[in-house]
């Protein structure tokens, strides 16, 4: 990403969220800092992409939910074109299973959406001196996995899935058909199918419907 002299010492921010709410809010959190500015903002994938582009952030604040796609994915593309973009994702969805993806995927940083100001914004400080993010909370479950974590209690979450897999699973919890998840995804129905039987095995279910009732018992459990 190329980028011209700086004359303001505000750090251009990108807020990528598919809710208007929530990018306003962010947006004035971002504007009473005297060291940020919102340079852009977007809703989707393909939004992002170009906003980037054109408005070339050095942090973008990245929801895992996006009209057209998984906020992973996006984090896989700014990490291919943008190695020096610090993306810090901002969501709610279930930390102790999505930050650990998010930062294999690229991210330097993940926060809950209900964290507090102060906390976003350093979370955002932080990822742009070029260290990792992590809440409490994030660390101590990273400890527990390692102390106490069992291969039996992991083939009942989705821990094992791959971040397609996960895609797959998640927008099944949400009610998807197998064909809007395809559209969603991208890809065939007959992939989409293929996931469902990964997912299955994976997590030892015995059929589609014992699948599909934990998709969607999980969902409501992070939602």
């Amino acid at each position: 990403m190329a980028r011209g002299t700086v004359k303001s010492r505000k750090k251009p921010v990108l807020i990528v969220d598919d809710h208007p709410l929530v990018r306003r809010g962010m947006a004035q959190l971002i504007s009473n800092d005297p060291g940020l500015a919102v340079c852009g903002e977007a809703s989707s994938i393909a939004e992002a992409l170009t906003a980037a582009e054109s408005t070339c952030p050095e942090v973008a604040l990245v929801d895992l939910s996006l009209k057209d796609g998984a906020g992973l994915e996006l984090i896989k593309e700014f990490a291919s074109r943008y190695p020096a973009l610090a993306v810090l994702v901002v969501s709610m969805h279930e930390e102790d299973l999505y930050a650990e993806r998010a930062l294999r995927a690229g991210a330097r940083g993940y926060i809950m959406k209900d964290s507090p100001p102060d906390e976003v914004l350093k979370a955002i400080r932080q990822v742009l001196s070029g260290k990792v993010y992590l809440s409490g909370a994030m660390e101590e479950g990273i400890l527990r996995k390692i102390v106490g974590g069992k291969m039996d209690a992991r083939r009942a979450t989705p821990d094992g899935l791959s971040d397609r897999e996960l895609e797959v699973f998640q927008s099944m919890g949400a009610g998807l058909s197998t064909r809007q998840i395809a559209e969603r995804m991208g890809v065939s129905i007959k992939t989409v199918h293929a996931h469902r039987e990964h997912i299955r095995t994976k997590m030892g279910l015995k059929d589609s419907s014992e699948l599909l009732q934990r998709a969607i018992r999980w969902g409501q459990d992070t939602a």
